[in-house]
């Protein structure tokens, strides 16, 4: 790895949890992935890829998308899409040290592919189980247990803080998967 024998590092999770010795055999599991950085809030330099194989829900096939949004009473439906997807950063940065950064980006360039929508932040990721998780349709993130734990235990409403945004829109496990597929027919997480 071209690491000096003076050189700090530490190895964790795609979703920043340090391997330390006490919590090796919980968290190195056979296809995780592992970071090697020098520490464990190092900005990486660019996007990782990790292929995910899942075999989705019915429902998550036939239903995302639909019925919630167009059910919205005569408003447009986009925005409440998107809050979703806001929401799924807002709980993905809510541990972050630093700044939190969320980025909503509308690509319409035909010459760099399909339009698209990008909802993009600095938090700290998901492990492979997690992205399978994210897919499962009606699976909240607020009580995913044995294989489908989750960093959440158990929803607990947050004081209310002025001009504060936290992640308690998404409760019933079908909001991100409904708004990606109200915006779009694929999604890239």
């Amino acid at each position: 790895f071209g690491i000096a024998t003076d050189e700090n590092f530490v190895i964790t999770t795609t979703n920043r949890k340090e391997i330390t010795e006490d919590n090796f055999s919980e968290l190195v599991q056979d296809g995780v992935t592992l970071y090697l950085l020098q520490s464990v809030d190092q900005t990486l330099l660019s996007a990782t890829k990790e292929r995910i194989d899942f075999l989705p829900h019915y429902d998550t096939l036939v239903k995302s998308g639909m019925y919630e949004y167009y059910a919205s009473e005569g408003q447009n439906p986009l925005p409440f899409a998107l809050a979703e997807l806001i929401d799924n950063s807002l709980s993905a940065t809510c541990q972050n040290t630093g700044i939190r950064s969320i980025q909503i980006k509308l690509l319409f360039d035909d010459s760099q592919g399909k339009p698209a929508v990008a909802v993009i932040d600095n938090g700290r990721g998901m492990t492979s189980k997690q992205l399978n998780n994210w897919a499962v349709y009606r699976l909240s993130k607020f009580t995913r247990q044995g294989d489908f734990e989750s960093d959440h235990s158990g929803y607990v409403r947050p004081l209310p803080v002025p001009r504060s945004l936290n992640s308690d829109i998404s409760y019933f496990g079908v909001g991100g998967k409904q708004a990606v597929f109200f915006v779009g027919q694929s999604a890239r997480v």
